[in-house]
């Protein structure tokens, strides 16, 4: 770890402090260089001694050997050189432990032992060999090693020296370059070495480094996504008043807009499973689906971001553990949709997260200002889907959820802020309708005579109502919503946070509070767009419905176009409103539970939500 301190310090936080860790194609690739090293029984044998089975070979050697010369002896052969691999060692002195590639080892030379008695440890002349995929570092006369590889190789022989072993230099094997590059182990390299150690100790127990300005260290970093150097800094608390210049300066240059280090899409996808009696299992990292004795689908787990089971689908214990060894959540859902539960791997590590969480969630000023911007992001967002997508934009309607949107901001208390809410809420709601542009088509296409017996269910929509929906529109909107609340509470996770403690949605037994806060400014761009865009499109239609007692819901093949449609919203691109880089719904929604995290943390000012234009 000290190599990614001397490297990046917030990518040692991140990486020792809170323990992320995102793999890439260097990392995997540098994984693949060391699976031979790896496999070595890391053992570091003691010096050579001479067995009794040696001397009668060495006996009969002499009886046959020439006659002595007068000349002098010449100089002894260098004697063989042992190689031992994946050797783990650690220094007291120090307080650090190492995992070291490769130890060659040599009989140590007289004028280097130290101790008067040749068996011990201390008198084998060792020296370590680290791997690497990449170049050297061009120096002005030959190659050198990167700061980085000179923390890593230069600390090893100090573990090693402390172990009693005699180590004057270390060498890097740059597999790009197929070259050896030593490094000697001088004490200016020592006291180097020690100062970065007692600099990394005073960074675990400090708060986050600040990001790198510009670097292109972060170009190629697998955590940049988790970091967002240039989008923290943009967001980040402005400078005190006393520490601004008195005049500002026209020809100064603006700031660069944040590079996008993240990638628009994630190559990872979910599978959803609707077909009741499907069997899970999991063979050679396939991820096996059956229906009775037949195979209907394998995929790979790399490939697969969650797995979603909705209703009597079976899956073996075998799979849920190679699933949460992968870091992959495995969600429950009843047959109608209802978000049952989550399974998942160890992967809450980020406590400190967390006891910010808890410690804001207690402090009602903190959760109020939180809760504003929620609410304010939501009714944005709902007013400027009415501005879009109705039929004839109902004028009175946006601007006063113009109004309530402001309303939001300037709120007194989370009472306040909940009329705000549901008095937008429902206002919008009365204008739904006005954006299903088809149900008069769909109702004269496939019932000519206007014969009302013939038409079981229709996309008119009067009101939103649930638990259970009464009607088909609400029932997609309520399956929407259960699907926005499972990838709310997969975000929260991934980030760190718990998903039931929130702000403006209080605690209560049972309920994901925090994902239904970062739910709230999604609803209108993911959800409802999506069950629009089934109507509209007539991927869905009335047919695909039915009725079980008051509860309306989607038939089998219907719910599996909608989780098309839905997964295809999920992954549509948009220009980010405030980053101006493409990204997905999907990594929009991780974005936004990160940049949640940085205000909770105070990386940056406060938390602004996802509004588009």
């Amino acid at each position: 770890m000290l190599n990614e301190f001397v490297y990046c310090q917030r990518l040692f936080y991140y990486e020792f402090v809170e323990g992320v860790f995102v793999a890439s194609a260097d990392t995997l690739r540098g994984g693949a260089i060391h699976q031979r090293v790896d496999s070595g029984s890391g053992a570091l044998p003691k010096a050579r001694k001479k067995s009794e089975s040696d001397k009668p070979k060495e006996e009969a050697k002499a009886a046959h050997a020439e006659p002595a010369s007068m000349e002098p002896e010449a100089p002894s052969a260098e004697p063989e050189t042992i190689h031992s691999r994946s050797v783990q060692m650690g220094s007291d002195r120090l307080g650090v432990v190492a995992k070291m590639d490769l130890v060659e080892v040599r009989a140590a030379r007289a004028d280097s032992a130290p101790g008067e008695n040749a068996d011990l440890l201390s008198a084998l002349d060792v020296c370590p060999v680290d791997y690497k995929a990449g170049a050297p570092k061009e120096g002005a006369e030959a190659n050198e090693l990167w700061d980085t590889d000179k923390m890593q190789l230069g600390l090893q022989a100090l573990i090693l020296r402390d172990n009693g072993y005699t180590c004057n230099e270390g060498i890097i094997y740059y597999r790009a370059t197929r070259q050896r590059v030593r490094l000697p182990i001088t004490p200016e390299l020592e006291s180097w070495i020690l100062q970065n150690i007692a600099a990394a100790r005073r960074t675990v127990t400090g708060p986050i480094p600040p990001p790198l300005i510009a670097s292109p260290k972060c170009v190629r970093c697998s955590l940049a996504p988790v970091c967002l150097p240039d989008e923290t800094r943009m967001l980040a608390v402005a400078p005190p008043v006393e520490d601004l210049p008195e005049k500002s300066d026209p020809s100064a240059k603006k700031p660069e807009p944040p590079r996008r280090l993240i990638a628009a899409r994630d190559d990872t996808r979910p599978l959803y499973l609707n077909t009741q009696g499907f069997r899970v299992g999991c063979t050679d990292e396939l991820l096996r689906v059956k229906e009775k004795d037949k195979v209907v689908d394998e995929v790979r787990l790399r490939d697969l971001s969650h797995v979603a089971l909705f209703g009597n689908i079976q899956i073996s214990t075998q799979a849920v553990q190679s699933l949460c060894e992968m870091e992959i959540p495995v969600t429950y859902f009843s047959m109608g949709g209802w978000f049952y539960g989550i399974t998942r791997g160890h992967t809450l590590k980020n406590v400190f997260l967390r006891m910010e969480q808890f410690r804001l969630a207690r402090d009602g000023a903190a959760c109020l200002s939180l809760a504003k911007q929620f609410v304010h992001g939501k009714i944005r967002n709902h007013r400027t889907m009415l501005m879009r997508n109705h039929l004839e934009p109902p004028e009175p309607a946006i601007l006063k959820l113009k109004r309530a949107s402001e309303d939001a901001l300037a709120a007194a208390s989370i009472g306040e802020l909940l009329g705000i809410e549901g008095s937008a809420a429902s206002l919008y709601f009365q204008q739904f309708n006005g954006m299903v542009k088809i149900a008069d088509e769909l109702a004269t296409e496939h019932n000519p005579t206007n014969d009302s017996r013939q038409l079981a269910f229709n996309f008119n929509f009067t009101n939103r109502n649930r638990r259970p929906p009464a009607d088909p529109v609400n029932a997609m909107l309520s399956l929407a919503y259960s699907m926005l609340s499972k990838d709310c509470t997969l975000a929260a996770l991934a980030v760190g946070f718990d998903p039931y403690v929130g702000f403006f949605h209080q605690p209560r037994f049972g309920r994901p509070a925090l994902a239904l806060d970062l739910m709230e400014e999604m609803r209108p761009l993911i959800a409802e767009s999506t069950v629009l865009s089934c109507i509209n499109n007539r991927v869905v239609t009335e047919k695909d419905f039915v009725r079980a007692g008051q509860a309306v819901n989607l038939t089998a093949p219907g719910r599996k176009r909608f989780f098309q449609m839905y997964e295809q919203r999920m992954s549509s691109l948009i220009t980010h409103p405030l980053f101006d880089y493409k990204v997905s719904y999907r990594r929009a929604l991780e974005l936004q539970a990160r940049l949640l995290a940085k205000t909770l943390t105070g990386e940056i000012a406060e938390y602004i939500p996802l509004m588009t234009r």
